[in-house]
């Protein structure tokens, strides 16, 4: 029968290279942890570890061991944790950053919702234009929008959106024509720039026909901001041509103060991913909360 605490000793050892210094982790005295050991080796038949005047190693079989300890200790906690949620709900903090538009409007209400369903769970939620770093912020999940560049992170795609081009009737009405009605046009206007972009200017937009074309403006932005709550005022107060998301612009559109542009042409669709550190063991809560999310996102779709 395994004992999981001699595992958990025998994985003390290995990782502090003593029997002091895994006695000193684990709260046990010197001659406990190496009662243990004894045990352990005997049971198994083999020798896991090799013993000097000044550090212990694992030999060979003792490092294959070493990682299949790590294995079902995670394993094991794992499954008390989901017996622990199941009983008393998910506990503890969750860390999670987004850029501030896409929080204010989806994220922090459905954080609210969570936590409705998991009072002992305190939430921490970071408002940022920057990605930024899950490990130095110790976050639990980013969302991130857009195109994911490469990541060491898991990452979940939950949802996604279209982007539109878009204008104030104020400024179509200093155009030639009050309007633009095809992509030469739209290369041509003033235009408003997200800095944080790596193209800003350049899109391959699917036409009526269904051909997909790179549009990129003729002329350098008139203004760059980094953040979409920004364009979205420039655009409003007339400094020309924004390309924005529909969750952002929807109710602008709707109001009449800003105009879609090009309605016929489609640019590509974004996606909403959740960023998680790349570890064996997931938590829980960090699980949970992505599902929460994905399915409230998908039932919203459907409406």
């Amino acid at each position: 029968m395994i004992n999981m605490q001699r595992l958990e000793i025998f994985v003390a050892v290995v990782e502090a290279g003593s029997f002091t210094g895994a006695a000193q982790t684990l709260g046990l005295t010197k001659a406990v942890v190496s009662f243990n050991i004894k045990q352990l080796e005997e049971q198994l038949g083999v020798s896991l570890l090799i013993r000097s005047t000044r550090r212990v190693s694992a030999t060979d079989t003792g490092e294959r061991f070493y990682h299949r300890c790590l294995q079902l200790l995670q394993d094991a906690e794992s499954a008390l944790e989901e017996v622990r949620n199941d009983h008393s709900g998910l506990s503890g903090s969750l860390r999670i950053t987004t850029t501030l538009e896409y929080g204010v409007r989806v994220i922090v209400p459905a954080l609210a919702d969570f936590a409705v369903k998991h009072p002992q769970l305190r939430i921490h939620h970071v408002s940022s234009s920057k990605n930024d770093d899950l490990i130095a912020g110790r976050f639990d999940v980013a969302i991130r929008l857009g195109h994911l560049a490469d990541s060491s992170h898991h990452a979940r795609l939950i949802d996604q959106f279209d982007i539109l081009a878009v204008a104030a009737p104020c400024y179509l009405n200093t155009l030639k024509d009050a309007s633009i009605r095809d992509l030469s046009q739209l290369a041509s206007a003033k235009w408003i720039a997200h800095s944080r972009l790596s193209t800003p200017l350049s899109w391959q937009v699917t036409t009526p026909e269904g051909e997909s074309v790179l549009m990129s403006a003729i002329q350098p932005a008139m203004i760059t901001a980094d953040s979409a709550s920004s364009l979205l005022a420039f655009a409003l107060a007339g400094s020309g041509v924004a390309i924005l998301p529909v969750w952002l612009v929807q109710e602008a559109i709707e109001k009449g103060g800003l105009v879609r542009l090009l309605p016929d042409h489609q640019f590509p669709r974004q996606g909403i991913y959740a960023l998680y550190p790349n570890t064996r063991h997931v938590p829980e809560k960090v699980r949970a909360f992505i599902d929460f999310l994905h399915e409230r996102l998908t039932i919203a779709n459907r409406k």
